[in-house]
C-alpha cells in the first residue's frame, strides 16, 4: 500500500525532546515500512525515518523559534495536494487545515485528531466537513464531539524494546511531561510530602508557562523531598521511568491518551493518574497503576503500588499498546477506506455504462 503520512512541523519525527505526535507518527511510520508498506513521511528536514522523508521545513518549528506554524503547513499541504495521486491513502495528523483543501479526496484521506476535543471553538470545522474520516485516540476524546464520521478509535502504540523492562524500578516518584496548569504538577509534590518518598521532575516549560511556573510551581521545589530535572530526551527517559517506584500523572483535564502513561507501563513502572480523560481507558486499576481523585487517596497508593507486579504492568502495555498492533488497527481502516471506494467507483461506471436492449 502506498500511504503518506503527514506530520506537524512543531518537532521533529521523532522529536529530540518533548513532543507527542510526532512520536507517534514515527511510531507508526516506520511500523508501517517494516510490515511492507510503501510510505512518505511530509515531516521537518531533521526527521529521522526509514521512509521516503519530504522535507515540509528545514528544521522543527519549535526549536527554530517559530511561534506561528499555520504557513509553513499550508505550504506542507499543498505539496501533499499536488502529489496525491500518488498514495492510496493519505494520513493526517495535523488537525484542521486540510480540511477544506482534500473534500474531492476524502475517499482516500484520514485525519488522526491528537489534541483536545471538548472546546467548541473547533466544532464548526468537523460539522462543515462531515465527509473526512476521523480516528480518535481514546473515546473519551470523542465524546464532546458533534455527530461526524468516525473511522475508528486507536490507541497508541510504541515499540517493544523502547523502553525495556526494568524488574526492579526504584524508591521515587516520577513526573514526566509539560509544566502547565492542567498538569497539576503542584499535586504531585504535595503527593510526594504527604506520602515522604522523593519526586523528580522531567518537565520542559513552553514560553506561555513561563510565568505560572515562575510564581506557582518554583516556590514549591525548594524541598528536600523535590527535584527538578528539566527536559530529557528519550534516553534519559527510560532510566528515568525504569528507575520509579510509581508515575505520578495528576491532570486536571480532558486528557486525550497520554503517552506517558504507557511508557511508564512498557518500563514495568505502575501509574498513579487522576480520573480524568483517557485515564481509566489506559490504566487497569489495580493491575497496572491505581485511579484517584483526591490528594490522599494518591499518597495512599504510593504505598499500594509497592506491592504491585511490574511484571504485569509490562504484560499489560504488551497486550494493547504496541506500535504494531496500533499499525494493523490503522491498516484496517485504510483497507476500509480503499474498499468503499472501490465499490463507489463500481457504482459510478455501472450507472454510466448504457443498457443493451435486444431486438428480436
Amino acid at each position: 500500500m502506498r500511504i503518506a503520512q503527514v506530520a506537524p512541523v512543531a518537532e521533529a519525527v521523532p522529536p529530540k525532546l518533548y513532543g507527542g505526535t510526532e512520536r507517534v507518527v514515527s511510531w507508526l511510520t516506520e511500523e508501517l515500512v517494516r510490515q511492507g508498506h510503501e510510505v512518505t513521511l511530509f515531516a521537518s528536514g531533521d526527521s529521522k525515518t526509514s521512509a521516503s522523508l519530504v522535507p515540509a521545513v528545514p528544521r522543527a518549528l519549535r526549536l527554530s523559534g517559530v511561534r506561528d506554524h499555520t504557513a509553513s503547513l499550508l505550504v506542507m499541504l499543498e505539496q501533499v495536494r499536488r502529489r496525491a495521486d500518488e498514495f492510496d491513502i493519505i494520513h493526517f495528523h495535523t488537525d484542521l487545515l486540510q480540511f477544506p483543501m482534500f473534500q474531492d479526496l476524502f475517499h482516500k484521506c484520514v485525519t488522526t485528531l491528537h489534541g483536545r476535543l471538548d472546546l467548541n471553538d473547533f466544532h464548526p470545522v468537523y460539522r462543515e466537513f462531515l465527509g473526512m474520516p476521523l480516528v480518535a485516540i481514546s473515546d473519551a476524546q470523542r465524546r464532546p464531539m458533534p455527530p461526524v464520521n468516525w473511522a475508528s478509535t486507536i490507541y497508541h502504540g510504541m515499540p517493544r524494546e523502547l523502553y525495556p523492562f526494568d524488574p526492579k524500578g526504584g524508591n521515587y516518584l516520577a513526573f514526566l511531561g509539560r509544566i502547565s496548569p492542567e498538569k497539576r504538577v503542584d499535586r504531585a509534590i504535595e503527593i510526594a510530602k504527604r506520602s515522604g518518598v522523593p519526586l523528580r521532575i522531567a518537565a520542559k516549560i513552553d514560553p506561555t508557562d513561563r510565568e505560572y511556573f515562575k510564581c506557582e510551581i518554583e516556590p514549591l521545589l525548594n524541598h528536600p523531598l523535590v527535584e527538578f530535572v528539566g527536559e530529557i530526551d528519550d534516553r534519559q527517559k527510560r532510566e528515568f521511568l525504569g528507575g520509579a517506584l510509581a508515575l505520578l500523572f495528576p491532570i486536571d483535564w480532558p486528557e486525550p491518551f497520554g503517552l506517558v502513561m504507557i511508557e511508564s507501563m512498557s518500563s514495568g513502572t505502575p501509574v498513579i493518574a487522576w480520573n480524568n480523560g483517557s485515564v481509566p481507558e489506559i490504566i487497569d486499576d489495580a493491575r497496572c497503576g491505581v485511579i484517584v481523585e483526591t490528594i490522599e487517596a494518591a499518597a495512599d497508593a504510593v504505598q499500594k503500588v509497592r506491592n504491585m507486579d511490574r511484571r504485569s504492568v509490562r504484560q499489560a502495555f504488551d497486550a494493547r499498546f504496541t506500535a504494531s498492533r496500533m499499525a494493523g488497527s490503522y491498516l484496517k481502516v485504510y483497507e476500509r477506506l480503499l474498499h468503499k471506494d472501490t465499490m463507489r467507483k463500481r457504482t459510478r461506471k455501472e450507472r454510466m455504462t448504457p443498457s443493451l436492449t435486444l431486438h428480436a
